[in-house]
């Protein structure tokens, strides 16, 4: 019998070792029916059977099926406490630390790992290979907790045994390097990954010969670093190389090859070959909906992507299917509370902010930071996503206040997670510049971005196409501050920047088409406009297709050009179909649809038909209203343009009480030395002047002008009201008495 066993064991861990989890399962299955059929057991039926159930379950913690591991480890370790033999409760414990991983445990994992090198040190005390192998382990978790010094420390110490034990040309030290490698991509340090995958590649081909599996998942993990760093020709060239192995090795339908399949998706989604990328995803779902059940984690990793796919396309109802289904397999698997679920939620509410739905995306972040903060503790890597996604939110509901505090909350955790020269904290810094853009802080955004600029050229080099966004950040601050010059020469930094990494044909240049084309607009440029705004369209009609919302923002700047221009039919054209592409994407109730409709009342304006403005107006103000709050600065906007039809009709008190109204609101968001309400107080003076009240006009101009100089002085009348905000307020009351100048000391 014992012969049979071990036959029937040494087939199965020959196709373990190829990954054919199916048969090596029914070899094994084959095996214990064997053992079950007889009374008693000998020591060595023992031994081979503590084998059997703890390779059925390495292959159940690979297949990410927690309930069956646990089952597995449970049967072992009752074999191990009849056998009495301590290196084997290491192993197990090292399975409960690999399960407690899958679970998102990572303290857990911890424990179990330290006790089993406690174990193994009272067995060995000279190190020997199986404590390098708790060592990898414990590197493994401190990579996935941000504590990527940790995670290199242990990766050394592995090392260390390996090399002295095993020389330096054998595969584990090929994979202590890839180990370390993807310590450093996660930390953005791209050239050393390289290096380590490199010195990882270059012992497997020696030792392995250059048709290994191995050795397609080195070129894997460097076209992972290659897509990181935004050089997508060498990642789908690591990937094909990788998967011409894989084909090659397992045949055309192996979870392998559905993984290479699925990376290269991810590369097409970042090139924006957004077909491509659903197609990549489609084969690699075919390959694993064939060979697993439906239930499987990375068939909800692909969910996921595809998700992603469809949210960049602007097909929000299908990005949100597909979360949907990955949701529902990862907590069938994972339960409700890993740290999977809660990138899962975090990806939905992004989603709902696209859409408009903030009060629905704030509470997916808030489920998703609940699951963070209850897993690796308040300082890790995860809780300053979902702290940056918040901040996310409350930029776009124009609370930038909010919006900062939740940026520096996430800064804060970057920084002591993963150093403070990490590309994470560069976009943290851009987003922060992003806001008091807004804010009209040019200063304060500008520094932001110079922040953000230092660390991603000492990360990626000067060719990165994250150095080109915050070029176009930058541009946009240039161009707010009037300094049009400049902000081109940013535009044109990024332009050179992205058609170099990305080709000519990509939706972030189209990005940066339609912000020169703002800029030229600005000027008074309007042909030159033009040729970037058709530009940008033709990139996006040809990526996007002919039904998303970039488009149709393209369309509505065109729109202002030509209304500009004085050109009207031709502006309407342009808003309306603009309307017609967010209507169908976004429903009938999103700020940017309140957007077209406030613009379309501009032209109406202009064309002197007040009563067709007043009612896009009062379209855009339902929807925004529904939106935003009644305090948001997009509705300060259209009360000013609503006072502005006012005055053209000569009803002066009631553009002037429109007027306080759009001030009224953008002193409570903090937006009092903003371009926007200096125009505000120069409605109010023209509007004065045209009732003759020279004196009322002239206070409200010094207030314009002192705003202009970069002052911050404000009184109002001879009391001081208790603060600087209600100070603001009171200048906007309903009374004709309350402008004199100056700032008022909080008391």
């Amino acid at each position: 019998m014992t012969s049979n066993l071990q036959l029937l064991y040494r087939k199965a861990l020959a196709s373990q070792k190829t990954n054919d989890d199916q048969q090596a399962l029914s070899y094994y299955t084959q095996a214990l029916n064997q053992v079950q059929s007889v009374q008693s057991t000998t020591p060595d039926i023992d031994q081979l059977l503590y084998r059997i159930v703890i390779n059925i379950c390495d292959i159940y913690i690979r297949q990410y099926n927690i309930a069956l591991a646990n089952t597995y480890i449970a049967k072992a370790l009752q074999i191990v406490h009849k056998l009495q033999e301590q290196d084997k409760m290491a192993e197990c414990l090292d399975r409960r630390g690999n399960i407690k991983r899958l679970q998102g445990d990572y303290d857990g994992a911890l424990r179990n790992y330290n006790k089993s090198v406690e174990i193994k040190l009272k067995i060995d005390t000279n190190e020997g290979l199986d404590i390098s192998d708790s060592y990898s382990n414990i590197g493994h978790i401190y990579n996935y907790q941000g504590k990527y010094d940790d995670a290199i420390s242990m990766f050394e110490k592995s090392l260390k045994i390996n090399l002295s034990q095993l020389g330096d040309s054998h595969p584990h030290i090929a994979t202590t390097y890839s180990n370390m490698g993807n310590v450093y991509d996660n930390r953005g340090k791209y050239d050393d990954a390289i290096f380590m995958y490199e010195k990882s590649l270059k012992i497997q081909i020696s030792v392995l010969g250059d048709n290994h599996p191995d050795i397609a998942a080195t070129y894997s993990n460097m076209g992972s670093v290659y897509n990181d760093r935004g050089k997508y020709d060498e990642a789908v060239s690591m990937y094909e190389k990788s998967l011409k192995i894989q084909i090659s090795v397992f045949g055309d339908n192996h979870p392998s090859i559905a993984t290479t399949y699925r990376n290269m998706g991810l590369v097409h989604n970042n090139q924006g070959k957004y077909d491509d990328a659903i197609s990549m995803y489609e084969k690699s779902l075919k390959i694993n909906l064939s060979v697993f059940d439906d239930n499987y984690p990375d068939i909800a990793a692909t969910y996921s992507n595809m998700g992603s796919v469809y949210n960049d396309q602007g097909k929000y109802d299908d990005a949100v299917s597909m979360y949907e289904k990955s949701l529902k397999i990862q907590i069938s698997v994972l339960g409700g509370d890993h740290p999977h679920i809660a990138i899962i939620y975090s990806n939905i509410g992004t989603i709902y902010d696209n859409q408009g739905k903030y009060d629905d995306a704030i509470s997916m972040f808030e489920k998703s930071l609940k699951i963070n903060l209850s897993q690796p503790g308040d300082n890790h890597a995860s809780i300053a996503t979902t702290y940056n996604n918040m901040g996310n939110i409350y930029y776009n509901q124009c609370k930038y206040d909010d919006a900062i505090f939740m940026y520096e909350k996430s800064l804060k955790i970057q920084i002591s997670a993963i150093s403070d020269n990490h590309p994470d904290i560069a976009a943290t810094y851009s987003k922060m510049g992003i806001v008091y853009n807004n804010q009209g802080k040019y200063d304060d955004a500008l520094s932001m971005y110079e922040k953000s600029l230092k660390i991603q050229i000492s990360v990626f080099g000067d060719n990165h196409p994250s150095i080109a966004i915050t070029y176009s950040n930058m541009g946009l601050a240039y161009d707010n501050q009037g300094k049009y010059d400049d902000a081109v020469n940013m535009y044109e930094k990024s332009l050179k920047i992205q058609i170099s990494v990305l080709g000519d044909n990509h939706p972030s240049i189209a990005i940066t088409y339609s912000n020169m084309g703002l800029a030229y607009d600005n000027q008074g440029k309007y042909d030159d406009a033009f040729s970037m705004f058709e530009k940008s369209l033709q990139i996006n009609l040809s990526t996007l297709g002919d039904n998303h919302p970039s488009i149709a923002k393209t369309y509505n700047d065109m729109g202002l050009v030509y209304d500009h221009q004085g050109k009207y039919d031709d502006a309407f054209s342009m808003f309306e179909k603009s309307l017609q592409i967010n209507l169908s994407t976004l429903g009938d109730n999103h700020p940017s649809i309140a957007k077209t409709y406030n613009d379309m009342g501009l032209v109406y304006d202009h064309q002197g038909k007040y009563d067709d403005a007043f009612s896009m107006y009062e379209k855009s103000l339902k929807i925004d209203l529904a939106a935003l709050g009644d305090n948001h600065p997009d509705i300060a906007t259209t009360y000013r343009n609503i006072g502005t039809i006012y005055d053209h009709q000569g009803k002066y008190d009631d553009a002037i009480f429109f007027y306080k109204k759009a001030a009224t609101i953008l002193v409570d968001a903090g937006l009092q030395n903003h371009p926007s309400f200096v125009k505000i107080c120069d409605n109010i003076a023209i509007s004065y002047d045209k009732q003759n009240r020279c004196n009322d006009a002239i206070v409200i101009r010094q207030r314009s002008n002192d705003v202009r100089h970069g002052l911050q002085q404000v009184y109002i009348s001879n009391q001081p009201p208790t603060n600087n905000i209600d100070c603001l307020r009171g200048i906007f009351s309903i009374s004709p008495y309350f402008f004199i100048i100056s700032w008022c000391n909080e008391t």
